[in-house]
C-alpha cells in the first residue's frame, strides 16, 4: 500500500494513454464475456435437456409416417419405460398468413412431466383436454395474439381435409400450456384420437414417438435397439434422445467451440501486443524518474512491481468493467435465446484472464525498468 501514491502517480502520467489501455482491455474482455458466456450458457442448456426421452422419427426426412402399432413394439423393448406419441396438422386463422400448428398428443398423464423441453401442462388442463374431444390448450402468447380465451370456440382452415371433405377444423378451448420458448405464439395442443378419426388420409399413423427410458445413461443402446427393431420395416425409424438432438442442432451451425476460441485467442493476443507496447513507451518515458528510483534505494523487484501494479489496476478494472458489460448484456439477449445466461464461472476466468494478460503483458517492460543502468539512465543514454 506504501507504493499506491507512486503507482498512481504513473497512471496519472498519462492519462489519455491509461484512458486508451482502459478502453482497449474493457472492450475485449465484454467480447469475451459475451462470447464465452454464449458458450458456457449454451453447454450449461444442453446439459439440462433431458437424456432420457428419446424422439423416435422417420428415417429419412420426408420419408413415411409410422404406423400408430409400432407402440406395442416399443413398449416390448427392454429399457423402454413408457411411450407416446403425436402427430399434427396445419391450418391458418381468418388470414393465409397467420398459420397456426395442431399438434395432436395422447392426453396421458405423463405429459406433465414428459416434454418439460416442449412444453408444460396442469393436470386440471390436460384433463380438461381429455374430457373434450375437440377440446385444445393454447399458449398465453397465441392468446394474446389472436384475442383467445379458455370457452372460446375457434376455427381454423387446413389443407388437410376432413372425411366430409371439409377444410376446417373447429376447436374448443379448454385451457393452457406453458410453451419454453419465448414469445412462441404458432401452435396449440389438441387430441390426436380427434385429428386422426376426423382426417381423410393418413389414418392411424403419427409424426413421431416418445420414449421414456429407465436409465438415462442406457439411451443410446436403447435408441439403436429402436432403430434395429424397425429397420427391415416399411417405416424405418431414427432415434435420438432430447439431449443428443440439441447437441446436433448446435453442430449443425459449425464447430462453434472452435470459432469462439479462435477469436478469443486473437483478440487477447492483440491485447497482449498492445499493452506491452504502450507500456514499453511509458518506460522509456519515464526512464530519468525511473533511475531517481534506483538512486533513492528501490530495488529491482521494488521498481518491477511499482510497473506491474500499474498494468494489473489498468487490466483488472478494465477486466471488470468489460465483464459488467457483457453482464447487462445477456438479459437482452435472454428475451430473444431462452435461458440465455452468463455462469458466475465465466466472470472468474475472466479476472484471472485480466491479471495474466496484465502480467504477461509487463513482463518484458517491467524486466526492462527493474534492470536500468543508474548512470545511463541519468545520462539519457
Amino acid at each position: 500500500m506504501k507504493f499506491l501514491p507512486l503507482v498512481w502517480a504513473g497512471l496519472r502520467r498519462k492519462p489519455v494513454r491509461t484512458a486508451l489501455i482502459f478502453l482497449q482491455v474493457a472492450v475485449a474482455f465484454a467480447l469475451f464475456g459475451v462470447l464465452q458466456g454464449m458458450k458456457t450458457g449454451v453447454e450449461d442448456a444442453i446439459a439440462k435437456v433431458r437424456a432420457d426421452v428419446l424422439f423416435v422419427g422417420p428415417s429419412v426426412q420426408g420419408a413415411a409416417r409410422l404406423p400408430l402399432a409400432y407402440v406395442q413394439r416399443l413398449k416390448s423393448i427392454p429399457g423402454v419405460k413408457w411411450v407416446s406419441y403425436a402427430d399434427g396438422v396445419v391450418g391458418t386463422y381468418q388470414k393465409p398468413n397467420q398459420v397456426v400448428f395442431v399438434l395432436g398428443i395422447e392426453p396421458s398423464d405423463v405429459w406433465e412431466t414428459l416434454e418439460p423441453d416442449l412444453f408444460q401442462v396442469l393436470p386440471k388442463d390436460l384433463e380438461a383436454l381429455r374430457r373434450n374431444r375437440t377440446g385444445a390448450l393454447i399458449t398465453a402468447d397465441i392468446g394474446k395474439k389472436y384475442g383467445w380465451h379458455v370457452g372460446d370456440r375457434i376455427a381454423l382452415n387446413s389443407t388437410t381435409l376432413q372425411t366430409n371433405g371439409s377444410g376446417t377444423w373447429f376447436f374448443d378451448i379448454v385451457g393452457m400450456v406453458s410453451d419454453h420458448e419465448v414469445g412462441e405464439a404458432g401452435f396449440i395442443v389438441a387430441n390426436y384420437s380427434y385429428l386422426d378419426e376426423a382426417r381423410a388420409t393418413d389414418k392411424g399413423t403419427v409424426r413421431n414417438f416418445y420414449v421414456l427410458v429407465s436409465d438415462p445413461k442406457q439411451a443410446a443402446a436403447v435408441s439403436d435397439t429402436i432403430d434395429r427393431t424397425f429397420a427391415n420395416s416399411s417405416a424405418g425409424t431414427s432415434t435420438h434422445s432430447f439431449r443428443d438432438g440439441a447437441q446436433q442442432e448446435i453442430q449443425s451451425i459449425g464447430d462453434v467451440n472452435f470459432a469462439i476460441r479462435t477469436i478469443v485467442s486473437a483478440v487477447l493476443v492483440a491485447l497482449l501486443f498492445s499493452i506491452s507496447t504502450m507500456m514499453m513507451q511509458s518506460i522509456r518515458e519515464r526512464t530519468p524518474e525511473l533511475a531517481v528510483l534506483r538512486t533513492l534505494g528501490f530495488g529491482d523487484r521494488t521498481v518491477f512491481i511499482i510497473v506491474a501494479a500499474e498494468s494489473l489496476l489498468v487490466c483488472i478494472a478494465a477486466s471488470l468493467a468489460g465483464l459488467g458489460l457483457a453482464w447487462l448484456a445477456f438479459p437482452l439477449a435472454a428475451k430473444y435465446v431462452a435461458g440465455l445466461t452468463m455462469p458466475i464461472a465465466v466472470v472468474e476466468l475472466g479476472i484471472l484472464g485480466g491479471v495474466l494478460v496484465a502480467l504477461i503483458g509487463v513482463s518484458v517492460p517491467g524486466l526492462r525498468a527493474a534492470r536500468l543502468n543508474i548512470v545511463d539512465a541519468l545520462a539519457g543514454r
